[in-house]
């Protein structure tokens, strides 16, 4: 049998990170085992749909390089891939199940329930349906169609006896039919429910195995139920545990925790946000942490996987992106690194290239670049306090010094080069005999007004060119 896989997001806004590891996940065990990756836009909830979600979802899982190899901008054997596009497929097999006896038609309306809802809590009971509608002479359930009576169908669940499934991960469950509830097959607008249309499209898709996650163990028995009472196989099941943002709750939009989209807009690498999120409840058999999605491709596999949830680590995640940054070739780096550089500097005013190569290995998150650079465009304020360097020895009073020394020897500088400059500058401190740190450390802030730089002194008087490292000097020396 063909090993087939789909990754089925709901168009309901960004793609999270949670789901983001599914499809992964997913895309990775097809990877391994040769099979067809598909998509399948799950949109039966039209009132929670985002306009615009589906064409997020081509986007986010492209820039992710998870390439499916069916889908509904990309075709297959087996579409409609959006179930919108497949309404007029379920409700056959729904009357299928009525004419069995697996399934019926329910006319209570939305008080009616919402009555027997008050009293079950009010007897300290969970409500669950009572097959009222079941229970309807032929007669009574004839004339409400004919009548025109909304209704829905339900699945007449077993109230006997046990239901279950073999997960992957976590083994064998099985839980008693006494507590499942008849859940609605069809609505009353004539489309089907998640929880019919997923079996119904994983059947007729062909799936050989469903990976999600498991807020969904306690829906599958009853998913098994309806394969069994239609006659199918069921599929295989890889139900994954939750992302946890803190030990109290899951990673949740709602609560400001980033998307895969807002990771790689706030500067974080495509590889390095799928080799952290491939490792966030996976194992390897070794130590290594970095993998490159081929690698992933082909030593993932679902004994590696953990049954607790995984925590995501924003500070572990920044590491994996400064790897990655460390990695990437120096023109990919200029690239990437030249808009952020251009947020807060003139452009055509600096030297970028130089810039990025000094900050290429400092980089963790390409969006802390314009805070890492901006002294570049204007002096900040600072205080002068800065000049105090235990290990270099300095202070204000050996700072003023330094600099009323230094400065004439920058205004007899004629070619302003980074050699040039370092030559001139440590010639001038071996004759003075002055030490090193005495005279660049003050320099570097004067100059910066930073106690941490891309570079040091003889870099930024560079960058900024003679004028402005001169008018510089003089301005921090007029401070001091």
């Amino acid at each position: 049998m063909a090993f087939r896989t789909r990754f089925a997001p709901s168009p309901t806004g960004y793609l999270h990170l949670g789901g983001l590891r599914t499809a992964l996940y997913t895309y990775l065990l097809t990877r391994r085992n040769h099979g067809t990756f598909v998509l399948r836009i799950e949109d039966t909830d039209q009132e929670r749909e985002v306009p615009g979600a589906v064409e997020k979802i081509y986007a986010s899982l492209a820039a992710a390089g998870l390439n499916y190899d069916e889908g509904p901008n990309v075709g297959g054997d087996y579409g409609p891939y959006i179930q919108s596009q497949r309404k007029d497929l379920y409700l056959p097999y729904a009357q299928q199940l009525v004419e069995s006896g697996h399934a019926y038609y329910c006319f209570c309306t939305r008080e009616e329930l919402d009555e027997r809802r008050q009293k079950a809590a009010e007897r300290g009971e969970t409500f669950k349906y009572d097959k009222h509608c079941l229970h309807l002479s032929r007669e009574e359930r004839e004339a409400k169609l004919a009548a025109g009576v909304p209704y829905v169908i339900r699945f007449n669940m077993p109230t006997e006896g046990t239901a279950g499934f073999d997960d992957l991960l976590y083994g064998r469950l099985d839980v008693d039919c006494s507590t499942l509830d008849d859940i609605i097959l069809i609505k009353a607008d004539g489309l089907p429910t998640y929880n019919f249309a997923n079996v119904v499209d994983d059947h007729l898709m062909a799936i050989t195995l469903v990976t999600r996650g498991t807020e969904y163990l306690s829906s599958t028995p009853k998913y098994n139920l309806i394969y069994e009472a239609l006659g199918w196989e069921p599929p295989k099941y890889l139900h994954l545990p939750t992302v946890m943002a803190d030990a109290t709750r899951k990673l949740s939009k709602r609560y400001g925790d980033p998307s895969f989209e807002d990771l790689l807009d706030m500067g974080y690498l495509r590889d390095a946000i799928i080799n952290f999120i491939a490792l966030l409840g996976w194992s390897p058999r070794n130590e290594r942490e970095l993998y490159t999605m081929a690698e992933l491709e082909e030593i993932f596999d679902v004994e590696g996987l953990n049954k607790s949830p995984s925590l995501f680590d924003m500070q572990k995640l920044t590491w994996f992106n400064a790897e990655y940054m460390r990695k990437l070739p120096f023109e990919e780096y200029l690239r990437l690194a030249t808009p952020w550089f251009e947020k807060v500097l003139e452009p055509g005013k600096f030297d970028l290239r130089r810039l990025a190569e000094l900050t290429q290995s400092r980089t963790e998150v390409l969006n802390r670049l314009p805070e890492m650079v901006d002294f570049l465009a204007k002096l900040p304020e600072f205080d002068n306090e800065l000049y105090t360097h235990k290990k270099m020895k300095t202070n204000p009073e050996i700072a003023k010094d330094a600099l009323a020394w230094v400065l004439p020897v920058l205004e007899g500088v004629s070619e302003w080069t980074e050699s040039a400059l370092h030559d001139t500058i440590m010639a001038a401190i071996a004759e003075s005999g002055r030490k090193n740190g005495q005279v660049l450390w003050p320099l570097r802030i004067a100059i910066s007004g930073r106690a941490a730089t891309p570079g040091g002194a003889v870099e930024i008087m560079y960058l900024l060119g003679r004028e402005e490292t001169l008018a510089r000097v003089r301005h921090s020396l007029s401070r001091l």
